[in-house]
């Protein structure tokens, strides 16, 4: 579509619906991986670590994720830049699987953020967009 094309009413609120979803899986997706990493994949200790509770500050705004809180998608595209940082540490230091599951919580963080700061964008475009037609 060519950027000076208008945007029909039902695209954002599509465009707005894949960056929810995109945000609620990745973060699923890191919650996952942090507990299998900690408890089964590669734990710092044999049987699993305590460790594994980093997992939880990801579980607090995943109900915000589902109600649609903008302010929810704002700071959590903050938070997730904590997890960056020890998967970027965690693939430069660990071994073999350790470093595996790094660079996938590397991956996933990144696909968070994205998908946080497009919903965040697209849903303020929309809201302009409608106040100009009001």
């Amino acid at each position: 579509m060519p950027a000076s094309a208008p945007l029909s009413p039902a695209q954002p609120a599509a465009d707005v619906a894949a960056t929810r979803w995109l945000a609620v899986a990745s973060l699923l997706g890191l919650i996952v991986l942090s507990l299998a990493w900690e408890l089964w994949l590669a734990p710092l200790r044999p049987g699993g670590s305590w460790l594994a509770l980093k997992c939880l500050p990801l579980a607090l705004p995943l109900a915000g994720l589902l109600k649609r809180r903008m302010y929810t998608y704002r700071w959590v595209s903050l938070l997730v830049w904590l997890y960056f940082t020890e998967g970027v540490v965690r693939a430069w230091s660990d071994a073999a699987p350790g470093r595996w599951l790094a660079l996938a919580e590397v991956a996933l963080c990144l696909l968070l953020f994205v998908a946080c700061a497009l919903h965040v964008r697209l849903r303020q475009r929309a809201a302009r967009a409608a106040a100009l037609a009001a």
